[in-house]
């Protein structure tokens, strides 16, 4: 090793040293800013929530209620853990302590702006694919070790419900690998950096493809509501919160929580919510890019991608708002029965695109 390289100039610190302190600096600023942005965005939740059924909502701790989240988490860590007597205390504290790990080290290899990401990995979907298939044990693991019957149910019901729909997004996410060729998350950002016409929600692309891009943007559009919704069942939001059914499950898996545990899978499922906010910005709406053209200005960037994703988050909450819970027969036909389905088709139909027609097209575009 060239020793000129060992150590940093003007500090003295070998290149070690200097890398983990800096990765350590964006780790800890990325987690601080998600969790200051759950605080505002619950808050925000219940806003929207209680703006549709025409009242104030929360509005006395802070001005217009924006410190509530902040005097609800202090509330939570000051109260008692109390852990049933025949529950498994071991499996019963780790099992919000894998949820919350879990939906924190997801969000390493999501890129918030140009050049912006802790890990840029080039298998960046297949990662978070792993991360979001080992979140179910936290669940399943709250719900058995708490020794009721309700939790049980409550986790068998979330382990069927996220493990059904985990297929449909994997196939919504291959229509869009097809379309990039790559599962690095930038890449895919990239891909979309002309203008909202080449947004892989819309994929309208250039006028030499037409009419075969109507069919390609219509496929596109079709998948964008298909990952949307299954990100609806996949963190248990409504109409989906089967899984914490109050009328039949009395609020299902975590029912024995509370206290700074309850509070743990509270902060990892809305860590799960924002991160399908982020994933539908950078999926289908062009990540950090503007509609009108790319943007490489970091910070920029980082407030374009944010806005995506309280607009997303804005749609999730007015489902939540206005949409009548399904029955669980009704929400596992729907993923088995219209959503795998559905998604094989767009997989079948993309990969006839790139595979016959966008060749031709590039051939036109080149004069060849």
């Amino acid at each position: 090793m060239n020793p000129a390289l060992d150590y940093i100039p003007w500090t003295g610190w070998p290149v070690e040293v200097e890398w983990g302190l800096m990765k350590s600096g964006q780790v800890l600023a990325i987690a601080i800013y998600l969790l200051l942005t759950l605080a505002f965005i619950l808050l925000f939740d219940r806003k929207v929530w209680a703006a549709v059924q025409l009242r104030k909502g929360p509005n006395v701790v802070g001005p217009f209620g924006l410190l509530q989240s902040f005097a609800d988490f202090f509330k939570f860590v000051f109260k008692e853990i109390v852990i049933p007597a025949g529950a498994n205390k071991t499996v019963f504290i780790l099992a919000p302590l894998i949820t919350f790990v879990l939906a924190f080290i997801g969000w390493a290899v999501v890129p918030f702006a140009n050049n912006v990401v802790i890990a840029d990995l080039n298998v960046g979907i297949l990662y978070l694919f792993a991360i979001s298939s080992l979140g179910v044990y936290g669940i399943i693991m709250g719900g058995w070790a708490s020794n009721s019957k309700y939790p049980f149910l409550g986790g068998l019901r979330s382990a069927a419900q996220m493990v059904s729909y985990e297929v449909s997004i994997g196939f919504v996410i291959i229509t869009v690998l097809l379309l990039v060729g790559s599962l690095n998350l930038s890449t895919i950002v990239e891909n979309q950096r002309d203008g909202w016409w080449m947004w892989h929600g819309f994929r309208l692309g250039n006028f030499v493809e037409f009419p075969n891009n109507l069919l390609v943007g219509i496929t596109m559009l079709a998948m964008m509501v298909v990952f949307f919704v299954s990100a609806l069942a996949e963190t248990n939001r409504p109409p989906f919160d089967l899984p914490e059914a109050e009328s039949e499950l009395v609020a299902g898996y975590q029912v024995e929580y509370s206290s700074t545990p309850y509070l743990l899978f509270m902060i990892g499922e809305y860590l799960n919510i924002v991160l399908m906010c982020a994933m539908t910005a950078i999926l289908f709406l062009g990540g950090w890019h503007l509609p009108w053209g790319a943007v490489d200005d970091p910070v920029l960037g980082f407030v374009v991608l944010g806005a995506k994703m309280w607009f997303v988050f804005f749609l999730f909450a007015m489902v939540k708002a206005i949409v009548p819970r399904y029955r669980y027969d009704q929400l596992m036909r729907l993923g088995w029965k219209i959503f795998l389905p559905t998604s094989l088709v767009a997989v079948a139909v993309i990969g006839y695109y790139v595979t016959f027609m966008a060749p031709a097209a590039q051939t036109a575009l080149a004069g060849g």
